[in-house]
């Protein structure tokens, strides 16, 4: 357990964001494997919100959309997509959202739509889904995203979902109810907004992780703060129920999809 890959590193602190107790709205993907991580170790009564209107998931394995039964199944409850949007989200009820994305700028904005020109792009993207509702409307945002010059660049190819903006008082000027993203964690380290400029500075960095893989990593010239502290690394404990997790929702997985 000495050993953990990067992805395992990204999860956990992640996971260990997510405030004991908060509802959150859930993004399929690196999103939810880190809220499901915490709601089986550091944040047991955490409320996990999806798309399609389960309230209260406890998934046993990973879902593979927002419309996997398992979230039904799990959920305490399950009311409309218009509910979970206009009297949840808008509402005011939702303490996080946490997303992912292809693309982010240095002012935290999101790009999920496509990759290239929008008439002609080079690939086009799953699309917006409830995410600019959710960047938007939540308290705040927690992002999770693999780090490279391809996702993390100077300028998106289309802005699907808000962050801070062109940074500044930005969010406040146009009238968005939530503080937009606190956190952005990669597998390399985890960044802040500055608290004036919004800009994403990096404020702590991964176990065995240099601050040049971190630069080359990024598509604009990345901050640091002041005082950058080391990630802790992954316990025992986290990395035995992610696992476990992975392994029951592969096995799933693959019995729903004929592989052995």
């Amino acid at each position: 357990m000495s050993t953990y890959t990067t992805n395992e590193m990204m999860t956990v602190a992640a996971a260990r964001r997510l405030p004991d107790g908060a509802v959150c709205f859930v993004g399929i993907g690196l999103p939810s494997t880190a809220a499901n991580l915490a709601r089986l170790t550091s944040a047991p009564n955490v409320v996990l919100i999806y798309e399609s209107g389960p309230i209260g998931a406890k998934p046993t394995v990973l879902p593979l959309s927002i419309g996997d039964g398992e979230l039904a199944e799990t959920a305490d409850t399950v009311v409309s997509t218009p509910e979970i949007f206009r009297y949840w989200l808008q509402g005011g009820r939702v303490d996080v959202g946490f997303l992912g994305a292809a693309q982010i700028d240095r002012f935290a904005n999101l790009n999920t739509t496509v990759i290239g020109p929008y008439d002609a792009p080079k690939t086009r993207l799953p699309g917006a889904g409830g995410a600019p509702e959710i960047a938007g409307s939540a308290k705040e945002v927690f992002i999770i995203m693999r780090q490279s010059k391809r996702a993390f660049v100077d300028k998106l190819d289309f802005v699907t979902s808000v962050g801070h903006m062109d940074g500044g008082e930005a969010r406040q000027r146009a009238g968005l109810p939530g503080k937009g993203p606190q956190v952005v964690v990669t597998d390399l380290c985890v960044m802040e907004p500055d608290p004036v400029t919004r800009e994403l500075t990096v404020v702590s960095i991964h176990p065995g992780i240099s601050r040049e893989q971190i630069t080359e990593a990024t598509g604009w010239p990345i901050k640091f703060a002041a005082n950058v502290v080391e990630t802790p690394m992954p316990q025992v404990a986290e990395l035995e129920t992610l696992r476990a997790l992975q392994a029951r929702t592969d096995a799933a997985h693959g019995k729903q999809e004929g592989v052995e």
